[in-house]
Parts: structure tokens; sequence; C-alpha cells
């Protein structure tokens, strides 16, 4: 194999066979969960990176499940999202944490966008005929468990699907150099693409999360829950783009600029 092939076919590990497609992929039937509920501020600030600032004290606690997904196959997954301020002045989310269990995901969505991405046991059903469940372990350890009346409020479908197509995303992409620091460090942006909500609906919810050394989900503490949202939809998860390079001399000392200005 000469070095002119290995720069043309390069895409992802194992070289002779990757873990997963290229992008773009699609998503049919794909179920969110969504809890949204109110947290410690100073905690969010602490784990939400510049130039992002967080809008308020909402984390968006997520159970997802995917059946249909190309490429991907069926899988469940779970995590956080914080509601975000970007460098543009819109509202955008950012994805603090995510758990699931299937590897090809979990390669492709750290390689190519930078998801968190850890390997876990989510799950996302319904109990006792009328309530949503969903559930998060870490090995052996409940870690989230989330429950919602089952469809008793429908919310309107243009709005919900317009949260999904229009808000912009971001990830903190980090891939080490061989040496152990940092090769790749960078704010990453996407956008979901060819959203068709199929069905929304709301309800009491409840979440409680229990601390773990290894799926932290507790430090970011439940205060309030605000609402909830069981929301199903096609979609397509677009490739992304690099909205800030922290190893980027140029970048950097442009946000201390903007900083310093903002600051006065």
């Amino acid at each position: 194999m000469d070095i002119n092939t290995i720069r043309q076919s390069a895409f992802a590990m194992p070289f002779h066979n990757p873990a997963y497609p290229r992008p773009p992929f699609r998503f049919c039937h794909r179920e969110y969960f969504i809890i949204s509920y109110e947290t410690d501020m100073d905690a969010l600030r602490a784990v939400v990176p510049a130039p992002l600032q967080p809008e308020n004290a909402l984390v968006h606690y997520e159970f997802i499940r995917m059946p249909d997904s190309s490429g991907f196959g069926d899988y469940t997954e779970s995590g956080q999202v914080i509601s975000v301020r970007d460098m543009e002045g819109r509202l955008a989310n950012y994805t603090h944490s995510m758990y699931l269990d299937d590897e090809g995901p979990i390669a492709g969505g750290r390689e190519i966008w930078g998801f968190p991405k850890k390997l876990a046991h989510p799950t996302l059903s319904v109990d006792g005929n009328d309530t949503l469940l969903g559930t998060l372990d870490y090995g052996t350890q409940r870690v989230a468990t989330g429950t919602m009346g089952y469809k008793h409020r429908v919310l309107d479908i243009e709005t919900e699907r317009a949260k999904l197509a229009d808000t912009p995303n971001y990830l903190l992409k980090v891939i080490p150099h061989v040496d152990g620091t940092a090769r790749v460090c960078e704010l990453v942006r996407f956008f979901l693409r060819d959203v068709t909500v199929r069905g929304a609906w709301s309800g009491p919810a409840a979440l409680d999360l229990h601390p773990h050394a290894l799926a932290p989900v507790a430090e970011l503490p439940v205060k309030r829950v605000a609402g909830a949202r069981h929301v199903i939809a096609d979609l397509t998860l677009d490739i992304g783009e690099v909205a800030f390079d922290y190893l980027a001399p140029a970048s950097a000392a442009k946000h201390v600029r903007e900083s310093s200005l903002h600051a006065v």
C-alpha cells in the first residue's frame, strides 16, 4: 500500500475496516424524551466552554431511542444539553455529556464531530402502560431515572420542528497527539437537517440523578423540573464546521480582544 493510496483512502480507524461509514447519517423514528430542569449557575459556568456563555440555569436531560439509524443501526442514548448563547448572539445548544450502548456511533460521534460519548446502558420505554420511562446505568449502577406522564398534552409540531432544525448545536472536540497533548481542540458547530416531526407531547415529569465518579451527571444537580417533552422525528445529522480553534493563536488573541471589549 503506497503513500498516495493511504492519503486518498484514509477516513477513520481502523484504516482497513472503519467502525462507521462516512456522514451524513439519517435517523428515522428517532424518539426524544427531554426533561428540562433548573440547576446551579456556578456549576454551569464551570463546564460551558468560552466563547459560549450559559443563557440561563436550564439543563435539558435527554433519553433518545434511535431504532433506525443509517450506518449505526439500533441504539439508545442519554445525556445533558445546556442552553447557551454563541459568538453571534444566537440561542444555541451545548452538548455536555452523552452515554450510549453502540460502538459505531461512539467512535464516529467522537472522531468526526467531537460528541462527548461514553459507553453505558440507557433505556427508553413505556412503563406500566401510562408512564414514559428513561434510565441510565453505568456498569451496574443506576445514574439517572426520568419519568413523564405518557402523551398527556399535544405540542405544536412546527414549534418542535423549529427547535430541532433551526438551533445551532455546539461540541468541544478534543483529539490527543501521540505525546498526550491536544492535537485538535475545537468548538464544533452542527445543525440537524431535513427534520420531520411525527408527533410531540408533554406531561408531568420527574428526574432523579445519582452521583457517579465516571458518569457525573449529578454534578449539574436538579433544583426544579421546568418541563418535559416527548418528540418523535425523522432527521439527518449533517457534517459539522469548526466554529473556534483553541490552538490557533490568531483565534485566541481575537477572543481575548473581544472579551476585553465586552468587559468594558
